[in-house]
């Protein structure tokens, strides 16, 4: 139980730079709140228990906002980030590393027993105030753009926007992972936005991690040639970029927004 409670709170920072320390998401991290009582409901629900995991359940809704039913299958690494006015639905299923933000809706479009909320498969991001409707499967890696509407199956790391949903690029995985890792090795998180979105900004943050990749590959090269020919030159590290220091960079750019 510790050990789970431990990577709950590990995913929270990996995913959201707001957090400061482990006491501050025990205590003021409504999703993370709302996963652990629905762990307790499922296993009631599980047991037979049905009005009593309801009533678990209920008591979640009331305490954070986030009405998670007890007989939905939820993963490992779940992130609910902000929270308020979530529903995810008695037979959606959520697998390991996914990423909800406020107002998601993971629904049916039928009174039918049986399946009829979606499946998200590992990794996926759903941007606020998406709606995810009926019994069909968002692939591994998807991203669901802000106030989309989806329909229908997504590929495994393809992104949605609009409504009703459509699908405007399909990733290509090795590009990603070569920004991902240069995103991570900078400190640079672009809070769930991907960079194949319909947004210039994003564009050009993803070309300029390209850039740095290359850049990043050909000072290693360089560096092997100088060791090879006897230099310690590239045994220096490179310079620590803190965040302080690009402060008040922010705050000019804040005052001129204004």
């Amino acid at each position: 139980m510790f050990e789970r409670l431990r990577e709950d709170i590990q995913s929270v920072f990996h995913r959201d730079p707001a957090a400061r320390n482990a006491f501050e998401v025990l205590t003021c991290y409504p999703g993370m709140h709302a996963i652990w009582i629905h762990r307790l409901s499922a296993a009631l629900w599980g047991w037979g228990w049905k009005w009593l995991a309801r009533l678990v359940s209920n008591f979640g809704r009331w305490l954070t906002g986030i009405e998670i039913h007890p007989g939905a299958k939820v993963g490992r690494r779940f992130f609910i980030d902000h929270g308020m006015g979530i529903v995810i639905g008695e037979t959606a299923e959520i697998g390991d590393d996914v990423t909800l933000y406020q107002g998601v809706t993971l629904g049916g479009t039928s009174w039918n027993k049986g399946k009829r909320h979606p499946t998200l498969e590992d990794g996926v991001v759903v941007g606020a105030g998406a709606k995810v409707l009926g019994p069909f499967t968002v692939g591994a890696g998807a991203k669901v753009g802000s106030n989309a509407v989806v329909t229908k199956a997504v590929p495994a790391g393809a992104t949605v926007v609009g409504i009703p949903g459509r699908i405007i690029v399909k990733s290509d995985d090795e590009q990603e992972a070569k920004r991902k890792a240069m995103a991570e090795k900078i400190g640079f998180d672009a809070y769930g936005v991907g960079e194949d979105m319909p947004d210039p900004v994003a564009r050009a943050i993803g070309q300029l991690l390209d850039h740095l990749q290359a850049v990043d590959s050909r000072l290693e090269g360089m560096c092997g040639a100088l060791k090879d020919l006897g230099s310690p030159y590239c045994a220096k590290d490179l310079p620590e970029l803190r965040e302080e220091d690009f402060a008040c960079v922010k705050g000019k750019d804040q005052t001129q927004a204004s």
